[in-house]
């Protein structure tokens, strides 16, 4: 599960609210091991997922760097290149 969360610091553009968000829903979805919560636990499953959210928004926000900004298509051809090695 957790494999699908990417950093999301340093990057132009930066991080949007919806990539916040999916890396928080794979963050709780992994605790709480529910990929889809029951009905019973859907409210507090979700209540976790915007808190997470929030968190990490301000996270993402407030960290500084001296390094310049990555481009994203830079790194995903980088990850395609290495899993093209590790997989073949």
């Amino acid at each position: 599960m957790c494999r699908n969360i990417r950093p999301l610091f340093n990057f132009d553009p930066p991080a949007t609210d919806d990539e916040v968000r999916a890396a928080a829903l794979q963050f709780v979805r992994k605790v709480s091991g529910f990929t889809k919560p029951s009905q019973a636990n859907a409210l507090i499953f979700e209540a976790a997922v915007e808190a997470v959210a929030d968190v990490a928004r301000r996270l993402v926000d407030g960290l500084v760097t001296p390094m310049p900004p990555k481009s994203r298509e830079e790194e995903a051809a980088r990850r395609r290149a290495l899993n093209a090695k590790r997989f073949g």
